[in-house]
């Protein structure tokens, strides 16, 4: 994937890139309110699902992939302190 990444930056610039990415997960929202009010089909979802992650991959290699995982990993230590805190709360 990562010459496929660098080849698209080489081809339109990142400028392009940040752009797509933009559009990208615009077109995501725009599904996914459509989806749950029943004008369009799961598959119309996921084939935007698709087309933003491809982006979000090619977010990923260009800001660092080890900055986002380590981003991610803090993100989901948080979750699941915030579901720990929830489940002992219902419980108490």
């Amino acid at each position: 994937m990562e010459k496929i990444y660098q080849a698209t930056i080489a081809r339109w610039g990142i400028d392009a890139q940040y752009d797509q990415a933009i559009e990208e997960c615009a077109e995501l929202i725009a599904a996914l309110k459509h989806f749950k009010r029943g004008k369009i089909s799961r598959q119309a979802v996921i084939d935007e699902l698709a087309d933003a992650s491809l982006m979000l991959g090619q977010l990923r290699w260009m800001f660092g992939n080890d900055q986002v995982e380590a981003a991610i990993n803090n993100k989901l230590e948080k979750l699941n302190r915030l579901l720990t805190q929830t489940d002992e709360q219902e419980k108490g």
